[in-house]
């Protein structure tokens, strides 16, 4: 338990680009595409080594050692990647001739030891499903121990595999299986980790809101020696939004590389105000629709018991939402047809498979690139519904803010659109921003259990009624109801108030509340929930009256403005002005060299 009032260190991330790179032995400048290809040189070398590495690992006893965590000495692997990979002989190969520091074959190790030991509870957890499975029926036995209970998503794709190869093999062997009988390794990102590194590979320095990080950086290809690996400085600005905050310690960050260049994904740790559950008296419930990303309600804890006034906050998506799945059945177009014309090229003559080669990697980069822009859409809905919650929760006074358990949410009994939809939205990514906006202000973000939210009254839990269709909920007993959302968000609240002595705290992961408690949550009519400020949009008039002609003036013909959109927000002219449409038209246009150089510096 923390005592309010104290500070405690937490750790984010974030990125920024270069905008100047200079040669640390002599000073001169260095061109950013020639940084570039120096990063691209050293990410070959680490991805390679790292994919042969993991190639030649690929065998059960991998597994069977990181799941024991000992090594041969029957000691304990310790938590660095590297260290536990020198343990255990773990050493990757490079190719003849070329000189690679050890520090750098620190991030290989560090990077390849992290890849196995995430698929290891994936090769437990297919054994024990293996074990469990009938090839006759195709189905699974009712697990049998508490450890055999593995997510319903992660279940259904190994049951998927587990049938396509008994059907492949044509046997019903009762053998083990392991994680290498039924996938190929993985394929891995190709970035630098220099964490796993220590300060013979590189430094970072921060002065001024200026971030200069020193790397070491081959000069060719293929270096043959250690003169051909030279320190570089690479100097970028740190965003402003982190100007103002409490940083304490600024880490070494990851080199990747995407179509703009060389990307430094960097973290920090800053000083954020303690988290205390106990204190407050007011929480918000935040559930996951498939409408929207998300709605709130407010709950709050008095002497005579939970009140709440039942009206919830609903988020404005601001139409990302549509777009995303517009971008979503984009791709899945793209992923279809090439896929028909993979097997069309399995079986067509020589000529016409390479012309359909050249097709498929054209639709392979569109859907790459209708990815890319899914994922940075994602990451701005996800942190602009994490701004929106905290202003909500901090409006209200609430310490507290209890989101549904993610691992037993299954969208299911919309159709298959909409359950594909909702299943691929960025609720994970939103959580992890809410969690991290929230700790910024002194609120905590608490999993609790998901069952029976929407389905239930927050005041004497009994099944509700839909009278007005699926989004409206109402108990006639109690006599309350609404949105089905909001009163979703009014039984989260609820169960994050009365749960919040029995958090469950694992390490990486948002405190947790396993019990699920009833408390009746009666209806006050007092406003407890802040009103959302919400942007009101000035409505364009699609008519404009006729001007009164001044006496002694000869009337010119009014040509009507075009029509102008509803979401217009420009104000309004000042009345001396005579409009003639929906935006004021300057007299004298300005030319379009202003107009960049005023763009320029915003």
């Amino acid at each position: 338990m923390t005592v309010a009032g104290f500070t405690v260190p937490r750790q984010f991330s974030f990125t920024t680009r270069p905008y100047a790179a200079v040669d640390d032995a002599t000073d001169t400048s260095i061109g950013l595409d020639t940084i570039d290809l120096r990063v691209r040189w050293m990410l070959n070398l680490i991805s390679c080594a790292e994919s042969e590495l993991v190639s030649r690992l690929w065998h059960p006893a991998t597994f069977d050692v990181l799941a024991a965590g000992r090594d041969g000495s029957d000691r304990k692997l310790p938590m660095q990647g590297h260290v536990a990979a020198a343990r255990l002989g773990w050493h990757p190969s490079y190719p003849t001739g070329v000189y690679v520091p050890s520090r750098v074959t620190r991030v290989v190790t560090s990077q390849t030891v992290g890849t196995l030991r995430t698929l290891a509870y994936r090769d437990t957890a297919i054994g024990s499903l293996a074990a469990r499975f009938d090839p006759v029926t195709g189905r699974l036995a009712p697990p049998t121990a508490a450890g055999e209970c593995v997510p319903a998503g992660f279940t259904r794709g190994v049951v998927r595999q587990l049938r396509a190869r008994f059907r492949r093999a044509g046997d019903a062997s009762h053998e083990r299986l392991r994680i290498t009988d039924v996938q190929r390794p993985p394929r891995t990102s190709v970035m630098a980790r220099l964490s796993a590194a220590d300060k013979q590979l590189s430094q970072i320095a921060v002065t001024d809101a200026v971030l200069t990080l020193t790397v070491k950086l081959p000069t060719n290809p293929a270096p043959a020696g250690r003169a051909q690996w030279q320190r570089v400085r690479l100097i970028a600005a740190i965003p402003p939004h982190l100007h103002t905050r409490a940083i304490t310690d600024w880490h070494l960050p990851t080199l990747v590389l995407d179509h703009r260049g060389l990307l430094l994904r960097c973290a920090a740790t800053e000083s954020v105000p303690a988290p205390d559950l106990t204190s407050g008296s007011t929480a918000v419930g935040v559930d996951w629709s498939p409408a929207t990303l998300g709605a709130a309600a407010i709950v709050t804890e008095r002497q005579d018991g939970l009140v709440s006034d039942y009206r919830g906050f609903t988020y404005d998506d601001r139409g990302l939402g549509i777009k995303l799945a517009r971008l979503q059945a984009e791709g899945q177009h793209l992923h279809r047809k090439a896929a028909r014309l993979t097997r069309l090229a399995a079986t067509a003559p020589p000529e016409v498979r390479a012309e359909l080669e050249g097709k498929i990697a054209v639709l392979d980069a569109h859907r790459a690139a209708v990815g890319v822009k899914r994922g940075k859409i994602n990451r701005e809905l996800a942190f602009h519904f994490g701004r929106e919650v905290t202003d909500y929760a901090t409006a209200a006074g609430a310490t507290v803010i209890g989101v549904e358990d993610l691992t037993t949410l299954e969208t299911r009994g919309h159709g298959r659109v909409n359950n594909n939809r909702a299943a691929q939205s960025a609720r994970r990514k939103a959580v992890d921003a809410l969690a991290h906006t929230a700790a910024g202000v002194g609120v905590t973000v608490v999993s609790v259990p998901a069952r029976g939210t929407s389905a239930l009254c927050p005041g004497c839990n009994d099944t509700l009624s839909r009278p007005g269709g699926y989004h409206r909920a109402w108990c006639p007993r109690c006599n309350v109801g609404g949105n089905r959302d909001h009163v979703a968000g009014v039984n989260l609240a609820k169960r994050a108030l009365l749960g919040r002595s029995k958090v469950v705290h694992k390490r990486g992961k948002n405190p947790e509340i396993r019990v699920t408690a009833h408390a009746p949550v009666r209806q006050c009519r007092d406003k407890t929930s802040p009103t959302p400020s919400r942007p009101r949009h000035r409505r364009v008039r699609r008519s404009v009256p006729t001007a009164t002609p001044q006496a002694g003036v000869n009337q010119k013909k009014i040509v009507p403005a075009p029509r102008a959109s509803v979401w217009d927000t420009v104000k309004p002219a000042p009345a001396s002005h005579v409009v003639t449409g929906s935006r004021e038209v300057p007299t004298s246009p300005a030319s379009a060299a202003s107009v960049a150089d005023s763009m320029r510096f915003k």
